[in-house]
Parts: C-alpha cells; sequence; structure tokens
C-alpha cells in the first residue's frame, strides 16, 4: 500500500469469497490493511468459516445483512461471476439508496460487465471496472483498469491499492480497451499453459522423462521472462541475439514462421477479444 496516502479510514466490503476475493484480501493484509477494515459476503458456509480462520475478517452470509458504516469510506469489491452480477446488484442497490453521497466506491473484477450495466444496475456512478489475472493468486498478477468521469483521482489511487495488492495494474483511456485487456492478459496465462504443456510434450518426445522436461521448459519460460522484463530492449531484438544464422534455434524458429505462429496467436486474442465484446452485450441486455 502506498505510504503516501493513508487508508485508515477505508472499509472494503467482497461481495464473495472465491479465489479472487481470497488473493486480494490477502494481498491487503500483507500491504497494511488491518483484519477489521475488510468484511466478505460469503454464503458457501465452508468458504466463509476458511476466510475467517484464516484471515480473521468479518463475514457475513448474505447481501440483505450488510450494514455499513458511512462513516467510512467503504468499497464494495464485486468478486463474482458475470452472470450473477445483475441480480447481485440489484440487490445491493437497495443499500446503497441510504448512503450519503457520494456512496461506496464500487470495484468490480467481473469479466465483460459495462460500466453503464453495472452503474444502470445499482443505481449509482462511483463504478470502477477491473480485469485481474489468475497470478494474482501468487502475488504476479496483472490488473487493467477502467473508470469514468464519475470516479476522481482520489477514488482512482484507491482502486489501483487495492488492484496492486496481488501484483501490477495498468488504466486504460477507453473502456473498449478493456476487452483487448481481457483477451491479452485476462486469458493471457491460458496461452502460456498451452504453450508450456506443449514445451514439455515435446521434450518428452525426444526421450526426455516428464520430470526433466518440466523443470526445463517452466525454467526456461520463467528466466526468458525475467531477462525481458530487465531488459529495455524490444523482444524482437532479444531473440535475434538468441538467433546464430544456420544454428538451432534458427531452425525452430523457421518451422513456426512457416506455420504462421504469430498469425494464429493474433487470431486467437482477436478471437478472445471479440468473445469479450459479445459477453458484454449479451450480460447488458437484462
Amino acid at each position: 500500500m502506498s505510504t503516501q496516502i493513508n487508508y485508515s479510514n477505508a472499509h472494503i466490503t467482497f461481495i464473495g469469497g472465491g479465489n479472487m476475493g481470497r488473493a486480494l484480501i490477502s494481498g491487503l493484509l500483507a500491504n497494511g490493511f488491518e483484519a477489521n477494515q475488510l468484511s466478505v459476503v460469503e454464503a458457501n458456509a465452508s468458504t466463509a468459516i476458511g476466510l475467517h480462520q484464516d484471515f480473521g475478517v468479518q463475514v457475513i452470509g448474505a447481501l440483505d445483512q450488510i450494514a455499513f458504516d458511512f462513516s467510512k469510506n467503504n468499497v464494495v469489491v464485486m468478486a463474482i461471476k458475470p452472470q450473477d452480477f445483475n441480480i447481485v446488484a440489484k440487490g445491493l442497490s437497495a443499500k446503497l439508496k441510504h448512503a450519503t453521497a457520494p456512496g461506496p466506491l464500487i470495484l468490480s473484477i467481473a469479466a465483460g460487465i459495462r460500466i453503464k450495466d453495472m452503474s444502470r444496475w445499482l443505481d449509482h456512478e462511483r463504478c470502477v471496472r477491473a480485469m485481474p489475472n489468475t497470478p494474482a493468486l501468487i502475488g504476479k498478477g496483472m490488473t487493467g483498469l477502467f473508470a469514468d468521469a464519475a470516479v476522481n483521482d482520489a477514488d482512482r489511487a484507491l482502486a489501483q491499492t487495492i488492484c496492486t495488492a496481488v501484483g501490477q495494474a495498468v488504466w486504460v483511456p477507453e473502456e473498449k480497451l478493456m476487452d483487448a485487456v481481457t483477451a491479452v492478459s485476462g486469458s493471457g496465462p491460458a496461452y502460456v499453459f498451452a504453450f508450456l504443456e506443449a514445451m514439455q510434450a515435446s521434450g518428452e518426445k525426444l526421450g526426455l522423462d516428464a520430470v526433466t522436461a518440466r523443470k526445463l521448459a517452466y525454467a526456461t519460460l520463467e528466466g526468458a521472462t525475467q531477462l525481458a522484463h530487465n531488459s529495455d530492449e524490444h523482444a524482437g531484438v532479444l531473440r535475434e541475439r538468441v538467433t546464430s544464422k544456420g544454428g538451432t534455434t534458427a531452425a525452430a524458429l523457421e518451422v513456426m514462421q512457416e506455420h504462421g505462429w504469430q498469425n494464429i496467436l493474433e487470431k486467437a486474442i482477436d478471437a478472445a477479444s471479440a468473445r469479450g465484446k459479445a459477453m458484454g452485450d449479451e450480460l447488458g441486455q437484462s
């Protein structure tokens, strides 16, 4: 948490205590928030017990049991499935009607839910849309953020503080770019896992045992990624440095280029972005 901003008066209520909600709670506690600043609405009894035992946070069994203290700077993190958002938001709306202006900051991490629909269902304008990814579970997440003019700089800073408790965050200037964020980083871990699967499988086909092939593939990807992170040069330059003319790397890349691997990946990411837009259209019809 930033040392320049004091969030001691903030209270964060999570709607949903699943994997991403749990990751954010853990990250916030590790970054200066106190357990009494966090609450979770979680209907599943075993999940609720685990959250309380592991983090000491208040767990609320149902949405209608929320009792906001409006003397606090309240944040509500909508950590629920997109298909559940409409019903939950309309239920939460009744609570927000009693808020003193400007009411809680709403931070949604539900894929595909647009600000205009979120605001309409909640009857509330202080909303931020976020798209995290699963490496947040180990504090290495990447989150894209968008908010419109109804959200001021202080609210943006608070939303970013919450998201960076589990990794890094970037803001995009237009909401339509959240579909690109979803396609590149939200879905991105799956592309990487598929690549790792293929690398390990190839190593095994060449005679390596599964443990050795896995270690070689995973460590190579981790090391290459860190090398790229620590370099100011474009990834293409780094690739060229590894590729000696007529060598083994050149032979491999030539096959990848012949089969249009980059075009395949671009089409895949385009498809993910298009699906994100379609989800937003579908979910916003209600």
